[in-house]
């Protein structure tokens, strides 16, 4: 059955994914069921957007409910969803104003338009300059790519936007090189995801945060992987202690609607963008906003940031095992459920291969690291499973 499946998007899907020959027809909890009745053990969650698992009864109402009432209005108007979003958001992240948008890539593309407003506010000049990082990833659009520090994404697409500068992620010396009296913005992860699953020290990102306070830059902390709980906290900068200047967001913040956002803090939100300056259609309709409105009643009520700290150590500790137990794996790096094993003279690929084959659903992070971002509400037992899982594929 899957195999007619695939033929038949082949045929009509432009092929920009080298896709895993499954076709999954429905979820519940943590697993995953392909059209031909094969159950998964799901550790990727749609690349870490699936928090809440699959077929959440809440959740699942809560867009039902939405559907017989409003899915779309245009952002000519307020609804009552958007309001109620908007404010657990500001809520959760202690910042000041939010920015609904379709998609993680958008609100990157966002933050560097309210970056460059804030700037040409300050000094009334268009030429600011914005530091990235070298083996960032933020998106696929122009904007978002410029910001990306991997040039295997860029070359085709060149010249991106000018004005970007790469700094090394985790060496503060190298960020203070790049900047000049044209700096606007240093935009970071907090954890890098796609290129290999490093954490920010401590030490870093309480530097850059000093350097941009210092040099009135703004920082730009991008969570759209790393936040909505996956470290143990809310947002993975609240561990450290460092606010940024505006926040992106995305994939679980919606637990499976396409919806992203900017957080703007007190100094950007009182001097960037004002009526004009910014919009969407899409953004924030009541349909993806009553899904926003949930999920962050539901990590409440269900305790997962709890959750993830209990058994994000328990993850941990088993991949330390394995690292103990096997040679190929070099080191485990990350925080709560965000974890990456990095594989040397082995093929991650082939290992995420034949993880398939015994039901267990990985990703990769860059060319030679295992990622591991299950949905927020695995239990114990679940990490066991794809442990004896993962062991079977090496």
């Amino acid at each position: 059955m899957s195999n007619i499946y695939i033929e038949k998007a082949e045929e009509a899907i432009l092929h920009t994914y080298n896709r895993y020959p499954i076709v999954f027809d429905h979820g519940e909890g943590v697993h995953l069921y392909d059209v031909d009745g094969k159950e998964y053990l799901d550790f990727a969650a749609g690349i870490a957007v699936q928090s809440l698992g699959y077929h959440h009864r809440e959740y699942t109402q809560a867009l039902k409910d939405q559907i017989d009432k409003l899915t779309h209005i245009s952002n000519l108007y307020y609804t009552v969803p958007m309001m109620e979003a908007a404010e657990k958001v500001v809520k959760a992240s202690g910042m000041k104003k939010v920015f609904f948008t379709n998609s993680g890539t958008e609100a990157i593309e966002g933050a560097l338009k309210a970056a460059k407003k804030y700037a040409y506010e300050r000094d009334g000049k268009a030429d600011h300059e914005i530091i990235a990082m070298h083996h960032s990833f933020h998106g696929r659009s122009i904007g978002a790519l410029s910001v990306t520090g991997n040039e295997k994404y860029q070359i085709p697409f060149r010249p991106l936007l000018p004005g970007i500068r790469f700094a090394q992620y985790n060496h503060l010396e190298s960020v203070k090189e790049q900047i000049t009296e044209k700096t606007c913005a240093i935009i970071m992860e907090t954890v890098q995801g796609e290129g290999g699953v490093y954490p920010a020290t401590e030490q870093f990102l309480k530097g850059v945060k000093a350097l941009c306070e210092e040099n009135d830059i703004l920082l730009i902390l991008d969570e759209i992987q790393c936040g909505m709980g996956r470290t143990g906290y809310m947002f993975a900068w609240q561990e450290y202690g460092v606010e940024p200047d505006i926040m992106t967001c995305a994939k679980a913040i919606g637990c499976g609607v396409p919806v992203g956002a900017f957080v703007l803090g007190n100094k950007a939100a009182e001097a960037s963008l004002k009526a004009g300056d910014h919009g969407t259609t899409y953004g924030g309709n009541p349909f993806v906003c009553a899904a926003v409105s949930k999920v962050f009643d539901l990590y409440e009520k269900e305790h997962i940031l709890e959750n993830v700290r209990t058994v994000g150590a328990y993850l941990e500790e088993k991949l330390n095992d394995l690292v103990e137990q096997y040679d190929f794996l070099k080191e485990r790096r990350g925080k709560g459920m965000i974890q990456g094993l990095e594989v040397t003279g082995r093929s991650v690929g082939e290992i995420v291969n034949h993880a398939l084959e015994q039901g267990l659903i990985l990703i990769t992070a860059g060319s030679n690291v295992l990622r591991f971002v299950p949905p927020l509400v695995i239990t114990k037992a679940d990490v066991d499973e794809m442990t004896e899982k993962l062991k079977a594929s090496f």
